[in-house]
Formats: structure tokens, sequence, C-alpha cells
């Protein structure tokens, strides 16, 4: 048994493509816009770097959310285009987001209810998020994992002041906490320096403007393939 199950520990986890299946659905969206805006002059990973730079101008201004992704998709074909959509052009636009905003269900990752219903039992689990409140609630009221949390943190930005905040109105030890989350720029480097420990779970579909390089020396990260290992350490 790994020495970090013989004492409760508090783990935080990270809800979107940590607990259920999300950014992959923005991924084919973002696909068939980008095949659909043309500009055969560009190849599709120069007319997937003009959107990420889009997104990350329109995210620091107006947060996360469905409806800043449609703006940004909109900004991303009058950059592309050089002019405005039309009206049909930005009702297309619109057509592609609406599997976003009318999700009346979510994937959850293999194995993430029966291995949060053994944890819970053992340790005390938060659930920390970022994006629109609304939605996120959403997502959350629809994977039915909501019970499993001691409390539920639906935030704006996920950075080290989130960590230090949360860790301050939970009362939280450092050397005893941990985040879990796919999402190294997001949920492992601001936590760390925070105090906290970290557990890095990698997806296949991490949204590109949450990588980051992680220190492979730092023994306060522990790496693990799949959701499902966190029984082996915890």
């Amino acid at each position: 048994m790994s020495a970090m199950r013989r004492g409760r520990q508090v783990l935080i986890f990270d809800a979107d493509d940590t607990l259920w299946e999300n950014n992959i659905i923005f991924e084919r969206i973002i696909d068939a816009f980008l095949e659909w805006v043309g500009r055969p002059d560009l190849t599709m990973p120069a007319r997937r770097a003009v959107l990420d730079d889009i997104e990350r101008a329109n995210i620091a201004v107006h947060g996360y959310g469905t409806l800043v992704f449609i703006r940004s998709l909109r900004d991303c074909f009058e950059r592309l285009r050089g002019r405005p959509a039309s009206p049909a052009e930005r009702s297309h636009i619109d057509e592609l987001a609406l599997a976003l905003s009318h999700r009346g269900e979510v994937e959850l990752v293999p194995g993430v209810a029966d291995t949060l219903a053994d944890l819970g039992g053992r340790h005390d689990m938060l659930l920390l998020t970022k994006g629109e409140v609304a939605e996120q609630q959403r997502k959350l009221e629809a994977s039915n994992l909501a019970h499993h949390f001691r409390s539920v943190h639906i935030v704006p930005e996920k950075d080290v002041a989130t960590y230090l905040r949360l860790a301050a109105d939970q009362a939280l030890v450092p050397t005893t906490t941990w985040m879990i989350g796919n999402s190294p720029k997001s949920d492992i480097l601001p936590a760390r320096r925070a105090g906290m420990n970290a557990v890095f779970i990698p997806h296949t579909h991490t949204w590109a403007l949450e990588h980051d390089e992680l220190d492979l020396t730092d023994a306060g990260v522990l790496h693990i393939a799949a959701f499902t290992e966190l029984l082996d350490h915890f």
C-alpha cells in the first residue's frame, strides 16, 4: 500500500476532461468550422493557430463558456475571410456550436463513478472547475457526481491565487492536499506553486491552451495513466 493512503487526504478534482469528456466535442466543432471557413492558401494547422490566438485573447477579456467560444469562431471567420460573417454565415456558426448549449447529458471518463465512491470512504473530496457557472453546474448535475464532494467551487480562472484562496477558505493543509486533473496549466502547476501536491492524468484531447511543461523530477506530482489508478495510491 502506498504511503499516501495511510492518512486521510484532501482530494480536489478537476471536472472537464478529468471526470467527464468535454474538449473532444469542441475539437469536432473546430474541425468542422475550419474546414467550412476555407482559405486553401492556409493549412489546417495554420488556421487553427489563428483560432488559438483569438481564443487566448477573448478568454483574457471575457472568460470561458459557449458564448465566448462562439465569439471566437465569429472573430476567426472575420480574420480568415477578411470580412464580417453575413447573417446566414453567423447562423451557420451558431448551429455548429449548438451541441454545446444543448448537451443534456455528459459522458463520464471510464471508472470515474466507482472510483469516486471508493475514495470518498477514505478521503475528503472537493470539486474545482473553471468556466461559466450555469454551464458547469448543468454538467455537474447531468453527471450525477455532486454528492461525492464536500464542496463544489466554480471559478472564472484556476491560477495560484485561486488555490491559495481555496486553501484558506477550506482550511486545507497543503501537504495532505492533492489537486487531480488533466491540465498542466490550470490543475498541476498553479496547485504546486500554491504548495499543494498534484496528480496529473493526461488526456488525449486536452485543450491546446491548457498545455504546459511539467518538471518530471518534481516529487510533488504523481503521474498516472488512468483515473482508476487513483485507487492504487489513495
